[in-house]
């Protein structure tokens, strides 16, 4: 009765096993379709872009296939490379996104230390209300924001609206909350272990936090520095609203500003200015992308 047992049970085994392999395929099969789906729905803006950037204002106006180039010209790119408008647009952005992720790194990080390993009253509530500022969109703080400032400068002479250094304190009420959240979850999949052996050895908090914590976060930093990076290079309605002069404008805005005119569209140098715009946040997500997961997947999992 065994062997016949055996015998019967084989064959449900084996085709058991044989529909699980079925499903993976199909299921295997359906993930490329929609990856291959979603490369063609992301890749073809820029793709459009590139193509655009490569023709003359003669070709774009001709209408013809906007997919093909018929006569390539660089004329787009050395335009604007060799404008000093241009440069001035990118100058600033490189200013403000600098000193914005240098900003939002030395409050987020201790912030998230003292949230996450730091254990006193109220700080899983203050944690979560860090997070919930992150959700207020800027469509709703910039007139509050532009009234604060406006209201400052009458009453100290100091006048922050139309430079371009407003941004430093704008951007950070962005960054700050999703990078301080970014590093609380990195933080709590560190092993307590580490401050633990720290304060025995007498390490004082800032100690463990310098010497310890920093080094083995790297990850996490990373991915916060990339966050900030990347909010503070493409924001657009914050430099729109609180710079108007030419010489204070960002690269968002810039480009839109200088290359619409009433109702004439320079389609060429626009989509050559977004994709010279685009070029340092890509370079940086493509050597940096490891990092990125790894810090925004920290603590997903246990052990």
């Amino acid at each position: 009765m065994s062997t016949l047992a055996i015998d019967k049970a084989g064959p449900t085994r084996k085709t058991k096993y044989g529909s699980m392999s079925r499903d993976r395929a199909w299921a295997l099969k359906w993930s490329y379709f929609f990856l291959i789906l979603f490369a063609i729905f992301s890749l073809v803006p820029p793709l459009y872009m590139l193509i655009t950037s490569l023709k003359s204002s003669a070709e774009i106006s001709a209408a013809t296939n906007p997919w093909w180039v018929f006569h390539p010209t660089l004329s787009n790119y050395v335009g604007l490379l060799t404008s000093n408008q241009f440069l001035v647009f990118f100058r600033n952005s490189a200013f403000v996104s600098i000193f914005v992720v240098t900003i939002t790194m030395l409050i987020s990080v201790p912030a998230a230390f003292a949230l996450s390993r730091m254990r006193f009253w109220g700080s899983a509530t203050l944690a979560t209300g860090v997070f919930l500022t992150y959700l207020i969109p800027d469509t709703l703080l910039f007139l509050p924001l532009f009234k604060m400032f406006a209201v400052f400068g009458d009453w100290t002479g100091i006048q922050l609206i139309n430079r371009w250094y407003v941004l430093l304190l704008l951007y950070p009420t962005l960054t700050v909350p999703f990078c301080t959240w970014i590093m609380i979850g990195y933080f709590a999949s560190i092993p307590k272990e580490l401050d633990e052996a720290a304060i025995i050895d007498g390490a004082s908090w800032f100690q463990t936090l310098t010497r310890i914590f920093i080094p083995v976060a790297m990850p996490g930093i990373i991915a916060a520095t990339i966050f900030a990076f990347t909010v503070s290079w493409a924001q657009f309605l914050y430099p729109l609203v609180f710079t108007t002069s030419t010489d204070q404008l960002v690269l968002p805005v810039g480009i839109i500003t200088s290359l619409i005119k009433g109702d004439v569209f320079n389609w060429g140098q626009i989509m050559t200015g977004a994709l010279l715009g685009a070029a340092p946040p890509l370079i940086i997500y493509a050597f940096l992308m490891d990092y990125y997961i790894a810090g925004l997947t920290a603590g997903a999992t246990k052990g």
